[in-house]
């Protein structure tokens, strides 16, 4: 298939700007729903307690600090369904685990217990489509607007693309849905290869 995103480059927003606009938009998703992709196997969060506490290697107080958030996550969620919409997402996850997912599969569990569906796909899965290049971080909010996410090279989120071409959003939507739909379920995933994993060190 052609490179997902078809040379689009999409207008680039800095972080200020992203966040009002995601905002602005994440509320009026119709029923086709919040689709995310993620691709990339180590990011950093500067800013979010539960990473600070991964990064430091304090594993025990991440969880914790995710755990505490469970109450938020699910009125989050609950939130999102009283808007009519779902939110779903597809992860990537090559073996041997990296220390940053083995932490994000945490995060994410709870979010899937949550409401937020997570499935997960393998290497394997999209090497087809990777012939020239790595899958983009792309998230797609109803058929209105997608953006994907720009890292610096430690990791950092410094930016993001925005795209608005309806037929270029449904694309890749679908694309992300078909992940989705032959991905295995986020919690079998956890109980088989990350539960068993011993807390991650930092290199």
């Amino acid at each position: 298939m052609p490179n997902l995103l078809d040379g689009a480059d999409g207008e680039r927003m800095e972080l200020p700007d992203y966040y009002a606009d995601f905002e602005q938009n994440f509320w009026a998703i119709d029923d086709l729903g919040f689709w995310k992709l993620e691709r990339q196997q180590c990011f950093k969060e500067p800013g979010y307690d539960s990473w600070e506490a991964f990064a430091k290697g304090d594993w025990e107080e991440s969880l914790r600090i995710l755990e505490a958030g469970r109450a938020d996550m699910a009125d989050y969620h609950r939130r999102i369904e009283e808007h009519g919409f779902a939110a779903r997402r597809v992860r990537v996850v090559e073996e041997p685990i990296t220390p940053y997912l083995q932490w994000e599969l945490h995060a994410l569990r709870v979010r899937d217990q949550c409401g937020g569906s997570v499935r997960i796909v393998t290497p394997d899965q999209v090497a087809e489509f990777e012939y020239d290049a790595p899958l983009p971080e792309i998230y797609t909010l109803g058929d209105a607007v997608m953006y994907e996410a720009v890292y610096d090279n430690d990791g950092v989120l410094e930016s993001v693309r925005r795209f608005v071409d309806r037929d270029l959003i449904v694309r890749c939507q679908r694309f992300i849905q078909d992940l989705y739909e032959v991905g295995q379920p986020l919690e079998s995933f956890f109980v088989s290869h990350v539960a068993v994993l011993p807390p991650p060190r930092q290199p």
